[in-house]
């Protein structure tokens, strides 16, 4: 059966779903060692997570882009994540969905949150025909990520490392069986309507 065009995959608790992100060592590995972002860490600008494993590993190069050599897997709230929907708009302006330019220009001001939805990528990273969730926290979300959603900051970088090299020693069923169980996230009925391209 084919995958819907957009829909949220993650690894997921009743409580709790985890996301991506990839930073300096600075900051990475201060935040896994004490399970929460360092003061160095900049509340006050956008933060983008991201619920793919695999798209993470597209965007940061398995840990080997500069600024982004540690990968941490966040688990935060369901409470705090599903807040963060609620009250995020489309990172573009979409016909359709927006009443126009000016109307969506002023959702995006208003929006502590914004939403893409980019190609998911399979194990080589080539994008897929469906669409994985990146989520952008800016002003008060970032803030409640940060310092009230977080419930516990994991490095993964050696399990993005370990994967890669299956990858390129052509063993895909190993790297596959490595791979974060994600699955579908449940979200109510209409909860993403805002948010579809």
């Amino acid at each position: 059966m084919a995958e819907p065009k957009y829909q949220i995959r993650a690894l997921h608790t009743d409580s709790t779903v985890t996301v991506y992100q990839a930073y300096t060592p600075e900051i990475g590995l201060s935040a896994a060692q004490e399970g929460r972002f360092p003061a160095l860490w900049q509340r006050d600008r956008m933060t983008w997570i991201k619920p793919s494993f695999l798209w993470m590993m597209y965007r940061c190069g398995w840990g080997t882009k500069e600024g982004q050599e540690t990968v941490l897997a966040v688990e935060i709230s369901r409470d705090g994540f599903e807040w963060a929907l609620e009250h995020a708009c489309l990172s573009h302006y979409e016909h359709g969905l927006h009443a126009d330019r000016a109307t969506w220009k002023r959702l995006s001001k208003r929006a502590p949150a914004r939403v893409q939805w980019d190609p998911e990528r399979d194990l080589s990273l080539r994008p897929l025909a469906y669409r994985s969730l990146q989520l952008g926290l800016a002003g008060e979300a970032a803030r409640l990520y940060a310092d009230e959603w977080t419930v516990s900051i994991t490095d993964v970088t050696s399990l993005a490392h370990t994967i890669h090299a299956q990858i390129r020693d052509g063993d895909l069923d190993t790297a596959r069986q490595l791979l974060p169980r994600e699955r579908p996230y449940p979200v109510s009925d209409g909860a993403l309507t805002h948010l579809r391209q």
